[in-house]
């Protein structure tokens, strides 16, 4: 997606301005990618881009300055392996007006050692992190974005579909998530994370896949997303192969009050604690509060996992624009889990979810 680099640092420098920052550096990453779109091949060489009260520069090595160049016409300060980057970076917070920075906001993302440089070369500094900067930003998304979002969620609703389609006793965990990659690609989508949990695989959480062979009776727990641009798709679905287990249907049913719950309650001006209680309460109420391991959401955008973060404790204002998952899970262990997840995009009037696809368990096989 095109990204208008001049309204970007526009909105960063007021963001600075309101936050007191004389100076925010950013690593290859996310946040540089928001503001510049793009960033450079991520290595151990020092590149930072950095944004004054007035003007921004690139710390750039030598190696990858042509390559970049076709993407950016923001000023470099290049630097070689035989000279060090020291020079360089001297003369470009120079250029950027940030010689004598006294508040920095820093990349949390970036290398340690990239970080540890800039902070030598300004040991006046104090420093805080971009999250409250590029990242408080990056929180509310465009309807341009949002149109790239809805996108991939369409073919996260297809590739869901064909995981359905494999499911079936004998079929290993392996070859569905396979399936399912391949029709990302298919897609023309770039396949990024696929959990396919059967059984007692369901019950932990952040299982990826396995050699285990799905059997009858065997619940699925589907956990799936893929980018094609910068944004990707994140979404979880149930299956059963043959019939559910003993219990399912009580359990599934109380998850997706949660969702409902979650729902009712993520609108602008409610914090993201509220949210993540609304989804909570009725689990615990249901008896499976201890079942209950993790937050309730988290936001998408540039990376699968951003603010805003969807927890018991953040204070986080929900704002239109915003896009986060709701996704409560109960996991019982030796047995099966359950999660039910979809990626909505918060507008004035509440939570539009950005799947087609229903959360009702599919029977398979």
């Amino acid at each position: 997606m095109k990204v208008n680099v001049a309204d970007r640092l526009a909105a960063l420098r007021t963001r600075m301005q309101e936050t007191g920052i004389d100076l925010v550096a950013l690593g290859p990453g996310a946040h540089m990618h928001w503001v510049a779109g793009f960033h450079p091949h991520p290595d151990e060489r020092p590149c930072l881009l950095l944004i004054g009260p007035q003007r921004e520069a690139f710390l750039m090595p030598s190696l990858n300055a042509e390559g970049a160049r076709v993407d950016t016409d923001i000023a470099f300060y290049p630097w070689s392996d035989d000279t060090g980057p020291t020079a360089a970076l001297a003369a470009a917070l120079d250029a950027v007006g940030a010689s004598d920075a006294g508040v920095v906001s820093l990349d949390e993302t970036m290398r340690a050692d990239f970080a540890l440089l800039l902070l030598g070369a300004l040991p006046k500094a104090r420093h805080g992190f971009a999250g409250e900067t590029v990242g408080a930003l990056r929180m509310k998304k465009s309807e341009a974005e949002y149109r790239e979002l809805k996108m991939n969620a369409r073919l996260d609703d297809v590739a869901m579909q064909t995981a359905y389609a494999a499911i079936r006793p004998g079929i290993s965990e392996r070859d569905i998530a396979a399936t399912v990659r391949a029709q990302f690609a298919a897609d023309g989508a770039r396949p990024m994370f696929t959990i396919i949990g059967s059984g007692p695989n369901g019950a932990f959480p952040h299982h990826s896949v396995s050699d285990r062979v799905l059997q009858r009776g065997d619940a699925v727990v589907i956990d799936i997303g893929g980018s094609r641009g910068d944004f990707p798709s994140d979404m979880t679905r149930m299956a059963v192969v043959g019939e559910a287990p003993e219990g399912y249907a009580e359990v599934h049913a109380v998850v997706e009050a949660a969702v409902r719950a979650a729902l009712a309650a993520a609108r602008p001006g409610v914090r993201a604690k509220t949210v993540d209680a609304a989804a909570r309460t009725v689990i615990t109420d249901a008896g499976y509060g201890e079942y209950f391991v993790h937050r309730t959401g988290h936001g998408l955008g540039l990376e699968i996992h951003e603010p805003p973060y969807i927890t018991s404790t953040s204070e986080t204002v929900l704002e239109a624009g915003m896009v986060f998952s709701i996704e409560p899970g109960i996991y019982l262990p030796g047995r099966f889990g359950i999660r039910l997840e979809d990626i909505v995009f918060l507008r004035e009037d509440g939570p539009e979810i950005l799947s087609d696809l229903p959360r009702d368990v599919r029977v398979c096989g």
